[in-house]
């Protein structure tokens, strides 16, 4: 089993061990599943290698392992079978006794409190959910009826022959499986034409005001999902009577990443939520227990669910004072054009949403805003499916010692300089000494009209018309000690130096170009205010600022920065513009580019990063 770790795939090699198999599986990294699998006797391997293949007769893939991975080329090379977890998840829905629980929304708590309510009515019960509550793990092995989480993501839904099919709701999902919205609702009426029986959760009738009154208290959406595991359970021949003495002991526990806390005070809590109608939930959620701003951490999940879903994304924060935006998280996709994170920023400042947007550039980011700006009656929530968990360890320690002293970063006049509008651990810092004069008081034919001071013309290595300072430099005095220039790492808009540049010396004899100062400037173009100078570095042989015009960059504009109608690269900070502005229009400026040329450019101003 390659791609073992995974949470369907640690299900499916359970079931597969009980049923008899030898099972062995891989992953990049051991993991606390990874060892439970062990003690369920499965075999791990950490990391991938064709060694894994000896004595295998299959090969049982997700689709998050890509299809060149070694293990699966090697099974391709010597004829060994492969198969989708979905397809052999679906043969054993069809040999069981089983109820198969889809939708879009709320399959695993649907199907995690189905298997705990038969459980506690005394049911013999097996299960393959994709999710752990507590102590119930993602799969168990049984004698009785068999509840899976039937996922759809790849089109193996229409697989499953279940004796009992669950439908919690259906929305369109995973456009990179399936590209139309016909063809998503088409799996699950597939699905349904297979099934012995169909529970459409959205459909249940309520069951009386007494009995309502039996449930503990849940958010509407989870309410629906209770309802749809008490369907089953009375379907099976099980008294309502004893349903609802046994369902506040199943429903008092959701799965985990299921509006999670995991720090109480302040309150920050966890959602796996990433799709705009389960963002929409959990952050009406958390509004309603918060007394103080609700700051929401976003990562979109898939290139692909970003560009189809972009323009609902907006909605889904209505109930939160300030977002922070992370870069979307991959899975196993290639970046598309219109899935970056910076479209979602757009949609929002666009859209007119009131809550405060900003634009991290990682999820750590994000997190260092949210600690230093959090107060005890704010509420923190952690939104998305990707590597947007791996904060809640640095969460849950964040608060256990005082915050170091804050990073410092040295600036000439600071033109140059993009600060982000997060509030970070970040001191800028004006070098002082002779580093600090005007550039322009340096006489340099071919630097004349180029803004700032020495010391931040030397950090990045600034130029025009085919020179570049470092070639005027002998020597630069860095934190007190005198560097050669040949040592500084100069490099095209580039330098090495890390520290502050206080002192320089010029060579004797300083190149004097092609022409001469009034001739440069004559021929430079007086940027407007607001602006960084030219945002992307040339690349080889090539010009920024024409491959941006070529792409159509002067039309394009977020929140108040946009593209100067005279140069394509160059940012005007206009009325009302932000940092996450200006960052959120480079990375789409950098996109497009990107994606229509297959050229990558590199950001010249400091601090922007991709």
């Amino acid at each position: 089993m390659v791609g073992v770790g995974g949470v369907g795939m640690a299900g499916l090699a359970v079931l597969l061990k009980a049923r008899g198999h030898d099972v062995s599986g891989c992953d990049l990294h051991a993991s606390p599943r990874t060892r439970w699998l062990e003690g369920e006797g499965v075999r791990f391997y950490e990391g991938h290698s064709p060694d894994h293949l000896s004595g295998v007769d299959e090969v049982i893939a997700t689709p998050a392992v890509p299809a060149d991975s070694s293990e699966l080329a090697a099974a391709m090379t010597l004829g060994v079978r492969i198969r989708m977890r979905g397809e052999v998840l679906a043969e054993l829905v069809d040999e069981a006794d089983s109820i198969a629980v889809c939708g879009s929304h709320g399959k695993t708590t649907t199907a995690t409190w189905t298997a705990k309510l038969l459980l506690a009515l005394g049911e013999d019960v097996a299960w393959c959910i994709g999710g752990e509550t507590g102590g119930f793990p993602v799969a168990h092995a049984a004698q009785g009826p068999l509840v899976v989480e039937a996922d759809e993501s790849d089109g193996t839904l229409a697989l499953y022959h279940a004796k009992t099919l669950v439908v919690t709701n259906c929305e369109y999902d995973h456009p990179d499986h399936f590209k139309t919205l016909e063809s998503y609702f088409a799996c699950y009426d597939v699905a349904r034409r297979n099934a012995g029986d169909v529970v459409e959760s959205e459909a249940l009738p309520a069951l009386g005001w007494s009995a309502e009154q039996c449930l503990v208290p849940l958010a509407p959406h989870n309410r629906k999902n209770a309802r749809a595991a008490i369907e089953v359970a009375m379907k099976r021949g099980h008294s309502l009577e004893r349903i609802l003495s046994a369902i506040p002991s199943v429903v008092e526990e959701l799965p985990d990443r299921r509006f999670q806390r995991i720090l109480n005070s302040p309150v920050v809590i966890a959602d796996y939520a990433h799709h705009p109608t389960e963002m929409s939930c959990a952050v009406g959620m958390a509004r309603s227990i918060c007394r103080g701003t609700l700051r929401v951490l976003f990562q979109p999940h898939r290139y692909s669910r970003t560009k189809a879903l972009c323009a609902d994304f907006p909605a889904a924060f209505a109930d939160a004072d300030e977002v922070v935006l992370c870069p979307t998280y991959a899975a196993f996709e290639n970046p598309v054009e219109g899935g970056d994170v910076a479209d979602i920023y757009a949609e929002c400042r666009a859209s007119g949403t009131t809550a405060r947007v900003l634009l991290a550039r990682s999820c750590l980011e994000a997190w260092e805003h949210a600690r230093r700006s959090m107060a005890s009656d704010d509420v923190t929530l952690l939104l998305g499916a990707g590597d947007i968990i791996d904060l809640v360890p640095t969460v849950r320690s964040s608060f256990a010692e005082p915050a170091g002293s804050p990073r410092r970063i040295w600036i000439g006049a600071g033109s140059n300089t993009w600060r982000s509008d997060l509030n970070l651990s970040v001191e800028y810092v004006r070098t002082s000494g002779r580093a600090d004069i005007s550039g322009s008081s340096l006489g340099i034919p071919w630097m004349a009209g180029i803004p700032g001071t020495v010391g931040g013309w030397i950090k990045m290595n600034a130029g025009a018309f085919g020179h570049s300072i470092s070639e005027a430099l002998e020597a630069v005095k860095v934190d007190g000690a005198w560097v050669a220039a040949a040592d500084c790492g100069f490099a095209y808009r580039h330098s090495g130096i890390d520290g502050e540049i206080q002192d320089f010396r010029l060579r004797t004899e300083i190149p004097d170009g092609d022409m001469s100062a009034s001739e440069c400037l004559s021929r430079r173009r007086r940027f407007p205010a607001g602006t960084y100078g030219s945002f992307f570095k040339n690349p080889p042989g090539e010009s920024a600022g024409r491959l941006l015009e070529s792409v159509g960059a002067k039309d394009m504009h977020v929140g108040g920065a946009y593209v100067w109608s005279e140069h394509a690269n160059v940012i005007v900070r206009g009325s009302g513009a932000t940092a996450s502005d200006v960052l959120a229009l480079a990375r789409l400026m950098r996109n497009r580019v990107l994606f229509r040329l297959g050229v990558e450019l590199e950001p010249e101003v400091c601090g922007i990063v991709f």
